[in-house]
C-alpha cells in the first residue's frame, strides 16, 4: 500500500505539536495542550484535531502514514522532578559512594560555592550495594565475582520494591563477564526488573561517568517503558503499519524497544530535532552557520550549527547528573511564554525560571492562573491577538492579563501597566540573549556570523528584538516555526551510537589492528540492528570518531575520521586530524608528542526518504492581507503605536512586509519591529533582515 503521510509529534511543557506532511509537499501543523498527567491524552486530542481538519478518522490516517514519530519530555520531566523509578545499584565493593563523591568536585560554576547543596541521589545509599570483584586496568581478573554478594543485593532489592537495577563494575569495559554474570543473577532472582549494564550502555573508560549514566538510564527505564508501551498500543489499535519511532537526544530516531533499553537517550528528545530543522529551512538561502532558538511555553532552547555540523556533547553534567552518551548540545533556559514575572528581595523585576506551564497557564488563558507571565505581557503590549491563539482555539483574556501585571508588578514598582509589561519583555529577552552568548561568544563564535532561526510558538514575538541585541542581521522564521521541532523529526534518520574502549598508543601495528577490529565489531552490531529494522546496505551510513589525547593528558578530545582501514598507511592521517582538532580547541598542538586513543565510536544511520519540500505559490499583497491595526508598544516609555496586522495565511511567495508590523500565522505571531523587513520565500520561510539605513 502506498502511504501518503508522515506524522511528527513533539510533546512540550505547554503544547504538544503535530506536523503532518503529505507526498505533495504540503505540511499541516496542529497544536494541543500538553497533558503531563497522561501524555497519551494530548496525542489523542491532537489526532482529533487532524481528523476534524481532514474530515477523515484517525483510524484511517494512521495506517496511511509511512512513519509516526514521537518526541517526548517524559524522561526529562521525570529527571527534573525526581519522579523516576525506585532503583538499585550493584557496583564493585568499595565504590558504593562514587556517585556522591562525583570525582571530588561540584559542577562547573559552583565548584567553590560552599553553600551549593549536593545533588539529589537517584539511588539512596542503602540501595547501592557492593559486590566483591576486581579487574585490573589491563583486563586481567584479580578477584573473581562473589556471586553471593549479588544475590544478597537482589534479596534487599526485592524486599524494598526496587523495579530497576543498574550494574557497573570498575573495569567492566575491558572484562564485561562479571557484569554479565551479575546481570544473569538479577534476571533469575528479579525477573520483572529492568536491567542496565554499564558495559553495554556506555562501554567507555571513566568509571564515574559510566556508573552515573547507567543509573540515570535505569532510573528512567520503567517510566519510558510504560510510556512507550502505551503509545505503541494506541497507534497499533489505530492500525499503524510501522512501529512508532521515538526521537533521541543524539538527533536521530529509534524504535520503542531501543528507547526502553537506552532511556538515557530520551532526556533531550524534543529540542534535539531543532538543529536538523534549522539547517533544512536555511538550505534555500545557502546558510550553513545557524543558531536555532526555540521558545515554547516553558523553556527556551538554543542549538548551534557551524558549517552544517551541530555540536555534540559527551561526558557532561546534565541537570546535575553526569551523562556520557552523545547528546545534541542544547542550552536550555527557564524562559518561555509561561515564565512568571516577580520582584526579588532587592525590589528588582525578574522573569522565570518558574513557569505557569499549561495548568493553570498564563493569566490570559483564563484557566485559573493569576501570576503575570511573558504571554500576558505580550498580550498587553499589543503583540498577541486578543481574540485568541491557535486560530482562536485558545481564547485570551486581556483583562486578566492586565490585572495580573498591574497587581503583581506595576503597582508595587510604581509603573504603568504598559511599562511594566515592556520591562517583562525586555528582561526575558536579556535572559535569552545571555543564553545565546553562552553558546556563541563563550565558545569562540561571533554570533554576527550566524543566521538566527526561530522555532517555537512564542519565539516569533521576540525574534527581531533578540537579533537586534545580538547584532545579527538575518533571521529565518518558517511558517511552521511553532512546530519546527516536530518538523525536524519527520526529516531525520534513524540513528544509533556504538562505542568501545581502546586505551592504546598509536605507535605499533598491534594497536592499529586492535582499533580497526573494534570498529568492525561495533559496526557489525549496528548493521545487524538496522537490518532487523528493515534497512538494507544501500540505506545504511556510518560515521566514525575517536577520543584521543597526548600521552600524559587527563582529558581527550573527539576526532572525526573517514571510514577506512586503520593500519600503518592510514594512521598518520588520524594523527594529523587529532593535531588539527587540538589546535581548534586549544590553539596549539604537540606534533612531537605521542598520541593515544582512549575510546572509539561509530554512529550508524538508517537513511529514510524525506518528505517533499514545501513550495508556496502566489498570494495576495500585504495591503490586501491587512486585517486592521492594533496599538502596540515598541519602547520602554510604554507609548502605543498603531501597527498594521497582516494575515500571514493569505500571503504568497515574494510578499514584503516592512516593520513595524505584526504578521499573524495560525500558530504563531511574528512581531516585525521598526527597522526590520520580512520577505516570504517560496520555501515557506520569512527572511527577516535588518534595514541598513534605519535603526531602531
Amino acid at each position: 500500500m502506498r502511504t501518503e503521510y508522515r506524522l511528527g509529534i513533539d510533546a512540550g511543557g505547554t503544547f504538544t505539536d503535530f506536523v503532518l506532511a503529505d507526498r505533495s509537499g504540503q505540511v499541516r501543523l496542529y497544536k494541543a495542550l500538553s497533558t503531563p498527567q497522561d501524555p497519551t491524552l494530548a496525542i489523542r486530542n491532537g489526532l482529533a484535531l487532524i481528523s476534524e481538519d481532514l474530515g477523515v478518522a484517525a483510524s484511517e490516517i494512521i495506517p496511511n502514514c509511512d512513519l509516526c514519530i514521537n518526541g517526548t519530555t517524559v524522561g526529562l520531566n521525570a529527571l527534573i522532578q525526581h519522579k523516576g523509578a525506585k532503583t538499585g545499584l550493584i557496583c564493585t565493593a568499595g565504590h558504593e559512594d562514587s556517585l556522591e563523591i562525583r570525582l571530588g568536585h561540584k559542577e562547573d560554576g559552583y565548584r567553590y560555592d560552599p553553600e551549593y547543596p549536593p545533588a539529589t541521589m537517584l539511588v539512596p545509599r542503602y540501595l547501592r550495594r557492593g559486590a566483591r570483584e576486581r579487574v585490573l586496568s589491563d583486563g586481567r581478573v584479580r578477584m573473581p565475582l562473589n556471586e553471593d554478594d549479588v544475590r544478597a543485593a537482589c534479596e534487599l532489592f526485592r524486599a524494598e520494591g526496587v523495579e530497576t537495577v543498574a550494574i557497573s563494575f570498575v573495569w567492566s569495559v575491558l572484562h564485561p563477564d562479571h557484569e554479565r554474570r551479575a546481570g544473569a543473577i538479577v534476571r533469575e532472582m528479579m525477573p520483572g526488573a529492568i536491567l542496565t549494564l554499564g558495559s553495554e550502555l556506555y562501554p567507555q573508560v571513566r568509571e564515574y561517568t559510566r556508573t552515573s549514566t547507567a543509573v540515570v538510564n535505569a532510573y528512567l527505564a520503567p517510566i519510558m517503558k510504560r510510556y512507550v508501551d502505551a503509545v505503541d498500543a494506541y497507534f497499533q489499535a489505530l492500525g499503524a503499519r510501522q512501529p512508532v519511532r521515538y526521537f533521541q537526544s543524539n538527533g536521530g530516531l529509534a524504535i520503542g524497544q531501543a528507547m526502553t533499553d537506552r532511556s538515557v537517550y530520551a532526556i533531550n528528545s524534543g529540542p534535539a530535532s531543532a538543529p536538523a530543522a534549522g539547517q533544512y529551512v536555511c538550505e534555500p538561502f545557502g546558510k550553513r552557520d545557524v543558531i536555532t532558538v526555540d521558545m515554547g511555553g516553558t523553556s527556551f532552547d538554543i542549538t548551534l550549527t557551524k558549517d552544517g555540523l551541530t555540536n555534540i556533547n559527551k561526558n557532561i553534567d546534565f541537570l546535575r547528573y553526569r551523562i556520557g552518551v552523545p547528546m545534541i548540545q542544547v542550552e536550555t533556559l527557564g524562559a518561555g511564554g509561561g515564565s512568571i514575572g516577580w520582584i526579588d528581595e532587592m525590589g528588582l523585576m525578574q522573569m522565570g525560571p518558574q513557569s505557569a506551564g499549561s495548568d493553570p497557564g498564563p493569566a490570559c488563558y483564563g484557566q485559573g492562573g493569576t501570576l503575570p507571565t511573558v504571554s500576558d505581557a505580550n498580550l498587553v503590549l499589543g503583540y498577541l491577538n486578543p481574540d485568541g491563539l491557535v486560530g482562536g482555539r485558545l481564547p485570551l483574556d486581556y483583562r486578566k492579563a492586565h490585572d495580573a501585571i498591574r497587581t503583581n508588578l506595576a503597582e508595587p514598582l510604581g509603573l504603568t501597566v504598559e511599562r511594566a509589561a515592556y520591562g517583562m519583555f525586555t528582561i526575558v529577552n536579556a535572559n535569552m540573549v545571555n543564553g545565546i552568548r553562552r553558546v556563541t561568544v563563550e565558545r569562540g563564535y561571533d554570533p554576527r556570523d550566524f543566521v538566527l532561526v526561530g522555532a517555537g510558538g512564542a519565539t516569533a514575538a521576540h525574534i527581531t528584538a533578540l537579533a537586534e541585541a545580538m547584532g545579527i542581521n538575518t533571521i529565518v522564521l518558517p511558517k511552521l516555526a511553532s512546530g519546527l521541532c516536530a518538523f525536524g523529526q519527520i526529516i531525520s534518520d534513524v540513528k544509533y551510537n556504538y562505542m568501545a574502549t581502546a586505551p592504546l598508543r598509536l605507535d605499533n601495528d598491534a594497536a592499529y589492528a586492535r582499533v580497526d577490529a573494534l570498529f568492525h565489531e561495533i559496526e557489525a552490531q549496528g548493521i545487524a540492528h538496522l537490518k532487523a529494522d528493515g534497512f538494507d546496505d544501500g540505506s545504511i551510513a556510518i560515521r566514525r570518531s575517536l577520543d584521543m589525547r597526548y600521552v600524559g593528558q587527563v582529558h581527550e578530545c573527539t576526532v572525526e575520521i573517514d571510514r577506512f582501514t586503520v593500519d600503518a598507511s592510514s594512521v598518520e592521517a588520524i594523527r594529523e586530524a587529532f593535531h588539527r582538532r587540538h589546535e581548534q580547541l586549544y590553539t596549539y598542538s604537540e606534533r612531537h608528542s605521542t598520541v593515544e586513543v582512549v575510546n572509539i565510536e561509530s554512529t550508524l544511520y538508517g537513511l529514510l526518504d524525506k518528505p517533499k519540500r514545501m513550495h508556496l505559490g502566489a498570494g495576495v499583497r500585504p495591503d490586501e492581507a491587512l486585517k486592521g491595526h492594533r496599538d502596540a508598544v515598541f519602547g520602554a516609555d510604554g507609548s502605543r503605536r498603531s501597527t498594521p496586522i497582516i494575515d500571514g495565511g493569505l500571503l504568497g511567495a515574494g510578499a514584503r512586509v516592512e516593520g513595524p508590523a505584526i504578521i499573524e500565522e495560525v500558530t504563531t505571531t511574528i512581531v516585525i519591529e521598526p527597522g526590520w523587513t520580512a520577505v516570504l520565500d517560496e520555501s515557506g520561510s520569512y527572511l527577516i533582515t535588518r534595514n541598513r539605513t534605519e535603526g531602531k
